[in-house]
């Protein structure tokens, strides 16, 4: 399923299969980003969001708070003040640089977490699987600790549907492939547990087979 996802990716965000009704008739341009469908642009990520740091969450610290404080290993914290409050992509400035996360309810993000605010012409979900094809370590600006620099990010080219609403068509079926890889993996863990349990009761004698 994790291939799957990864070539549906491949072709789907970079127009090399179209989307049922979307793009008939449309041919294909060469351009710096590669082959892509004539309806599509070549833009560079700072004209479709801009990228915005995180701060220090010691001020906004509440431990029954209702909003997660990210870093760029996960939840560190929550608060009642979010930072941004609209869906975004966040990826991490220092550290761990190459996996993207998607928000779409508010949140607050750490100095080593960037966060982006998403321009109305583009849809932030598609934007995330975007990110998620980018070699983020072809950008590393430091040679200790693993670094972005926001202008950096902003200037990587990418190639995007000129309309929004391919943009949203998209998503959704990546969307779908992401849950469903979550539910097997729900399954596996579940069955792994089950078997762990069964070892112990054949193994120790407690359960007999004859």
């Amino acid at each position: 399923k994790r291939d799957i996802k990864t070539s549906s990716m491949q072709h789907s965000l970079t127009g090399k299969t179209r989307l049922p009704g979307v793009g008939v008739g449309i041919g294909y341009k060469s351009t710096d980003v590669g082959v892509i469908p004539e309806d599509w642009d070549v833009k560079e990520l700072g004209d479709v969001l801009k990228i915005r740091h995180g701060k220090s969450q010691h001020e906004v610290l509440d431990p029954d708070g209702s909003y997660p404080i990210l870093a760029t290993g996960g939840e560190i914290g929550r608060t009642n003040t979010p930072q941004y409050s609209k869906p975004s992509v966040l990826i991490g400035r220092k550290g761990t640089i190459d996996i993207p996360r998607y928000m779409e309810t508010p949140f607050w993000t750490v100095d080593t977490l960037f966060y982006s605010e998403i321009e109305e012409t583009a849809d932030a979900k598609f934007i995330f699987y975007k990110f998620n094809l980018i070699d983020w370590y072809t950008y590393n600006e430091a040679s200790g600790v693993p670094s972005l620099n926001a202008a950096t990010i902003e200037k990587i080219q990418q190639s995007i549907p000129r309309l929004k609403e391919e943009q949203e068509a998209i998503s959704p079926t990546l969307s779908d492939i992401d849950t469903e890889i979550s539910q097997l993996e729900t399954r596996l863990h579940k069955t792994k547990a089950i078997k762990k349990g069964m070892m112990q009761e054949l193994l120790t004698g407690r359960t007999r087979l004859i």
